[in-house]
């Protein structure tokens, strides 16, 4: 194994040695018994000609290649979502051109489960609530010409529209009734993101939360799910006691997933999550486990994953992003730490240090000489020796 030199919050660099990693499975080691999606990451063209801050360029082959690693894993892709970086820094145009991609790629993937993020991104600041509808009809109707599934993302333009639950009612109830086949709703917290804080039309989440089952009650056949991503377990597990039968409450919770997956013996969540791209062959070894009925097996795997989710998703949680592309990055996926918008920038060195720690902790440094050579490549570029 490796030793390097890490930071540490009172200004020391401590000997850090790795430990081997654990022995997860490279392809699915069996079916599941929860649909499980990771929202997958998109890989940067790091030499792109191009204005990080202004415009998306990515590495195709890269991106893709990742998709193909969760698909062989038994995951499935929730495509240009907020992990792939929507709304801080990849447009709508490009979203639009990676769905293109990932459908014409899950076409060769037997079995392949992806749904793509639908929302109001490309419009300007101050849109009417017509607008709002408008811009999902755009972007739906993309999706659909490309043969993507939808997840209706939160919008930040309905957000700053909308008056009143009404408004998000009769929004929702328009889009939905004209959706080819059901869609998943995504409910994400202003902790992920502070321009959706509200809504449903109401800071208190108890009301909220009665606003989203209406929604879902009227119109249960155009609803396969709800993903809520809002760090609340005992709300979720409020929530999914209450939805239409048929209708799947996937957890988007990063803190509490394991118990919310595992389930209480009469409800359980399905899972759409970002830390699903960092841990993937921990997820699908765990979830493999629990589809046999290794409840033990499926804990004693996710575990040591949980740490790890907390400390990558930790406040502010927006920036999380930084986290789950520096695994990937330490695990051999992409060849630079460059992230679109810039956004490596976005976590200290103190933080990529501690996440370096906890992920060996976990077991997920697939190769922990390799991962320890980036480690210090990173740590070089802070002015520290590792």
């Amino acid at each position: 194994m490796a030793t390097l030199n890490l930071p540490t919050a009172d200004g020391r660099l401590v000997p850090y040695s790795t430990r081997p990693p654990r022995a997860f499975p490279r392809r699915a080691s069996g079916s599941f018994n929860r649909v499980a999606f990771a929202a997958a990451h998109v890989v940067a063209d790091a030499r792109a000609e191009h204005d990080p801050w202004l415009d998306a360029a990515l590495d195709w082959d890269a991106t893709l290649a990742y998709r193909r690693h969760l698909w062989g894993l038994g995951l499935g892709v929730a495509e240009a979502m907020d992990t792939a970086q929507r709304g801080m820094g990849l447009d709508w145009r490009t979203s639009l051109e990676l769905i293109r991609r990932s459908v014409e790629a899950a076409r060769d993937v037997p079995g392949a489960l992806l749904f793509c993020g639908a929302g109001t991104d490309h419009l300007a600041p101050g849109a009417s609530l017509d607008a709002v509808v408008a811009a999902y009809e755009k972007q739906i109707a993309a999706i659909e010409k490309a043969g993507g599934r939808i997840i209706l993302m939160a919008s930040r333009a309905l957000a700053a529209a909308a008056r009143g639950a009404e408004d998000y009612v009769r929004v929702y109830e328009r889009i939905l009734s004209q959706l080819k086949e059901p869609a998943i709703i995504h409910w994400l917290g202003d902790m992920f993101d502070p321009a959706l804080a509200g809504y449903w039309g109401a800071r208190d989440l108890d009301a909220a939360s009665e606003t989203a089952l209406d929604v879902i009650a009227r119109n249960a056949a155009k609803v396969d799910g709800i993903k809520i991503s809002l760090l609340d377990k005992e709300r979720e597990i409020a929530m999914r006691r209450r939805l239409p039968p048929g209708v799947r409450m996937y957890t988007g919770d990063d803190f509490n997933y394991p118990e919310l997956i595992a389930g209480d013996g009469k409800y359980a969540s399905d899972a759409l999550l970002g830390i699903f791209d960092a841990i993937a062959p921990a997820a699908s070894a765990a979830l493999a486990a629990l589809a046999r009925g290794g409840d033990n097996e499926f804990h004693d795997i996710l575990a040591p994953t949980l740490p790890l989710s907390r400390h990558i998703f930790k406040a502010p949680t927006r920036f999380y992003k930084t986290g789950v592309v520096f695994m990937a990055y330490l695990n051999g996926h992409q060849r630079h730490f460059v992230m679109v918008g810039g956004q490596e920038s976005a976590r200290s060195i103190l933080h990529l240090a501690e996440l370096f720690r906890l992920a060996d902790a976990a077991g997920l440094l697939a190769d922990p000489e390799l991962a320890s050579r980036r480690m210090a490549s990173v740590l070089s570029t802070h002015g520290i020796d590792a």
